[in-house]
């Protein structure tokens, strides 16, 4: 929703800095990675309890996920790979996230939170499928609440105001709703397939 809103909108904030710091230089493939690492990071301050050092890691890597798009489109380096690449990085970060929490809360013997973050996993999972399901029968599918940028939002915030649980029962809703969602937005698609052409005249 975040990105669908906003576009390519912050490549003017974001791109300007870049280039004077690193001129033509960079490698999309490197920043997806960064922020892959970063995630990697997060995780591991959630298992040490460091609640606000993992929100602002969690900060980062949505950062670099934001510069891996702005590099490959105002330097001519996008390509297939870097968009698959990037897509598969961002599933592993995400679940590795969720993951970290897991084993935060079997640790406290929390079997509630346990449970309500495999929910979480699963919706997060899910979206992204949907999506791709729906692009291999030829829809474009980027409706609902709970996209990535949103969920990086929501799990930083839950880090760094220690309110994870409130966080967790929020993603728990929404991102299954989103899936809900796509699934009757393609549902409907193939039921009337010229729909945005008669809402067009």
């Amino acid at each position: 929703m975040l990105s669908d809103k906003l576009g390519h909108r912050l490549d003017t904030y974001l791109y300007p800095p870049f280039k004077k710091i690193f001129g033509e230089w960079g490698d999309p493939n490197l920043f997806t990675l960064l922020g892959f690492f970063s995630t990697l990071a997060a995780s591991w301050l959630i298992l040490k309890g460091f609640w606000l050092s993992a929100g602002l890691a969690i900060i980062l890597s949505g950062l670099f996920d934001l510069l891996d798009g702005v590099i490959a489109r105002n330097l001519g380096k996008a390509t297939i790979f870097g968009s698959f690449f990037d897509s598969v990085m961002d599933r592993y970060s995400d679940l590795l996230l969720l993951l970290a929490l897991t084993i935060h809360y079997l640790k406290e013997g929390d079997s509630g939170l346990v449970i309500l973050t495999s929910v979480v996993a699963i919706g997060i999972a899910l979206i992204p499928y949907v999506r791709a399901k729906a692009e291999s029968l030829k829809i474009s599918c980027h409706v609902g609440l709970m996209e990535r940028a949103e969920r990086i939002i929501l799990l930083s915030l839950g880090a760094l105001l220690n309110w994870m649980e409130p966080v967790l029962w929020i993603l728990a809703v929404l991102t299954h709703f989103t899936v809900l969602h796509r699934i009757y937005y393609v549902w409907n698609k193939i039921r009337n397939p010229n729909i945005e052409m008669r809402n067009k005249f």
